[in-house]
């Protein structure tokens, strides 16, 4: 039998999948997790979290690993994790997912950008940062993140046989979906062999952030502000829904429309912004001006319902929906 690397007081190697709903964390997950249970033979565990069913939405993935001989009674969170798979790079915006790390943990992060990077965007001090390209890898392969991610996450944790879990995607995969398999295969070899990593020393006099549960409250009766003040509330002007775009968004060509509004009838989140203006006429007409990319959650309905090709399904690259984005004239008043 493997031996696990290192545990925890309670003799648990814990992993931690930092996800949203549709890149198939769950699923990755409990594969994992069956992988170290028949392939290496130890005890282990899978479970996730997340609020509703819905696609972008925020999703956990927990797995524990521990010797036979130790029993398994903690379905609690993983909080400290030695492994943290992020699936979505943007979730660093909103979500703590280096929480709970400890100096030596691996961060897997799905990006084309390097340790160096990420490590400053997620304000890391210590640990090794792996970087795979899991959603440029399942695009030229035409499957899943997860198959990508996963094969990324059997190279770190290399007591974990990759053949097993090879197995256990031709049988997740083989009666319902056949003709899937061969490129989830690929897939997995390919985020086995194309991850890269970095280790980072902690300086020398630092230490590790202090670590707070996850589950305790930002605000509570000793943090709150006073008067009942909502300091964040759930309206369109704050809403931010690119955190929810899994790769590809729509790419607008203006010289391509003919200001039909199919885009705008099939869109969920309204994210397209018109300006009267004369037509050729003098008439007043409604023109699209562009995409509020704020709104934009990469369903790309719109691309699909475009009769002239104005919008494409582009591949998403750091910083193009910021310098592209038409704010709505709401957000532009709420900034004055």
């Amino acid at each position: 039998m493997a031996t696990l690397p290192k545990i925890n007081e309670l003799g648990f190697f814990e992993i931690r999948l930092e996800s949203i709903g549709g890149l198939g964390a769950n699923l990755a997950g409990k594969m994992l997790a069956e992988a170290g249970v028949v392939g290496a033979g130890f005890d282990g565990v899978s479970f996730s979290s997340y609020g509703s069913e819905k696609k972008g939405s925020a999703v956990k993935a927990h797995i524990r690993f521990c010797d036979p001989r130790t029993n398994i009674r903690d379905t609690s969170p993983v909080e400290r994790p030695h492994v943290v798979g992020i699936f979505h790079e943007a979730l660093y915006k909103t979500v703590n997912v280096i929480s709970g790390i400890y100096e030596d943990s691996l961060v897997l992060v799905n990006s084309s950008k390097s340790p160096e990077e990420l490590k400053d965007r997620m304000k890391m001090r210590g640990g090794t940062i792996a970087v795979v390209d899991a959603i440029g890898i399942a695009l030229e392969e035409k499957n899943r993140v997860n198959m990508a991610m996963l094969g990324a996450l059997f190279r770190l944790c290399d007591f974990l046989d990759p053949e097993i879990m090879k197995g256990v995607i031709r049988k997740s995969l083989e009666k319902k979906y056949p003709q899937a398999v061969a490129p989830a295969l690929r897939t997995f070899d390919r985020g086995y062999q194309e991850v890269k990593f970095q280790t980072f020393p902690l300086p020398a006099g630092e230490e590790m952030p202090a670590f707070i549960r996850q589950d305790t409250p930002v605000l509570g009766y000793a943090t709150q502000p006073l008067g009942g003040l909502i300091t964040n509330p759930g309206n369109s002007i704050l809403k931010n829904l690119s955190i929810s775009r899994a790769g590809m968004m729509p790419d607008f060509h203006e010289d391509k429309c003919i200001h039909c509004a199919a885009c705008d009838t099939v869109c969920p989140d309204f994210c397209f912004v018109w300006e009267e203006q004369p037509d050729k006429k003098g008439r007043p007409q409604m023109f699209l001006q562009g995409v509020d990319y704020q709104y934009c959650k990469g369903c790309l309905k719109c691309v699909q319902a475009c009769p002239t090709e104005a919008l494409s399904s582009e591949r998403e690259e750091d910083g193009y929906a910021d310098s592209k984005r038409v704010p709505h004239r709401f957000d532009l008043a709420a900034n004055h």
